[in-house]
């Protein structure tokens, strides 16, 4: 444990680095630490692409394991280097993302007498396998501390994976409101409205039934245009319906795109039509850029989004639903502005990175004093 008046030691371990929502909110978290408080090092499980590397921290110590399964020779080579890493930087606290860095980090961390490990999980674990349930099971008196990002992840958590609730903790996520203080209001261009989307192209996030949506949205408003930046596994299923339903340039997906704070301010309307979330840090960027939401019921999106005050909140999967709360807004520009208004003081009021970089903070120092986490 750490001496009265030294920081907290805290390794954080994920597969790779990127600008998705988890990974974005951990490298915004060690680049905002006070190192006079908490002392970070990042273990990367792979680390070799270009795109992880130049994301990498510059002031806080890196290893890349370049592991890419977790049995055989090079993986028993790659613990041995992580145990010297964390020789020459002992952390005080091990935290640990996603499944295969907790696999293999997890008895590395014990056996190299890391008196603390956290496990975040920021999803609800809709695609678990009976597989990962028991070895979350089996890791389970290995472990000090689960963070997750919502109430929902929370109670996910006790009751898929039996974990304790007193050592299951929320922290919350944060947004660099900064790069978003210079949002124009929406609407600013006549004859056309910009409906948009920040999402991966994975199933849980359906896209296509908000391809089916902005079908019925289009019937009505000829003029608007749907995007959706991000990029993954369905763009081919979903170019496919693109095609089906004849959206031509009605609807772009617009693959990954770097500078998500210009996309969010070039939209008039922002919508998440997820079928499961924790807490989305989509959802709040697109608050933080002044913008109206439509949202799904699903995970703390009504928490943050307060229906007919700063946005729409409609049932998951009801496309109709959907595409009427997005026309709603669409015809009612005035009213989407102040919705947006107060999305934007909301989320400057509650979720700011100061804000969620004094959680993990406090977070970490209960965990190492002794005191319930």
């Amino acid at each position: 444990m750490p001496m009265r008046g030294e920081p907290v030691a805290v390794s954080f371990v994920v597969d790779n680095l990127g600008r998705a929502g988890t990974e974005s909110q951990l490298l915004a978290l060690i680049r905002g630490l006070d190192r006079r408080r908490v002392s970070p090092s990042l273990v990367l499980l792979d680390g070799r692409a270009a795109s992880s590397q130049e994301l990498e921290p510059r002031d806080c110590p890196v290893i890349r394991l370049g592991v890419t399964r977790l049995v055989g020779l090079h993986a028993a080579r790659a613990a041995l280097r992580l145990r010297r890493f964390w020789r020459d930087h002992p952390p005080d606290v091990a935290t640990l993302y996603f499944l295969d860095s907790a696999y293999f980090a997890l008895p590395v961390a014990k056996l190299c007498g890391v008196r603390r490990v956290v496990r975040v999980r920021n999803n609800l674990g809709y695609w678990l396998t009976r597989k990962h349930r028991l070895l979350n099971r089996l890791a389970r008196p290995w472990v000090d501390a689960a963070l997750t990002n919502s109430d929902t992840g929370r109670q996910a958590l006790i009751d898929a994976d039996g974990l304790d609730p007193a050592r299951v903790v929320v922290v919350e996520n944060g947004v660099d409101l900064d790069r978003f203080a210079d949002a124009p209001p929406p609407f600013a261009r006549p004859g056309i409205v910009r409906v948009g989307c920040v999402a991966n192209l994975r199933p849980v996030k359906n896209i296509d039934g908000l391809m089916r949506a902005a079908k019925l949205v289009l019937e009505r408003h000829p003029h608007a245009v749907f995007e959706v930046a991000g990029d993954g596994e369905q763009r081919a299923d979903l170019e496919r319906l693109h095609a089906e339903l004849g959206l031509d340039d009605c609807f772009v997906l617009r693959g990954s795109v770097i500078d998500v704070p210009a996309f969010l301010k070039s939209i008039d309307v922002a919508v998440l039509p997820s079928h499961s979330e924790g807490m989305s840090n989509a959802l709040l960027e697109m608050m933080a850029a002044g913008r109206a939401v439509v949202a799904t019921d699903v995970g703390a999106n009504a928490r943050l989004v307060a229906d007919g005050v700063s946005g729409r909140v409609v049932a998951a999967g009801d496309v109709d639903a959907l595409a009427n709360a997005i026309g709603e807004l669409m015809a009612a520009q005035e009213t989407a502005r102040r919705y947006g208004r107060a999305a934007q003081e909301f989320v400057a009021a509650n979720y700011g990175r100061a804000a969620m970089v004094a959680r993990f903070t406090d977070f970490f120092e209960r965990l190492t004093s002794g005191a319930s986490p």
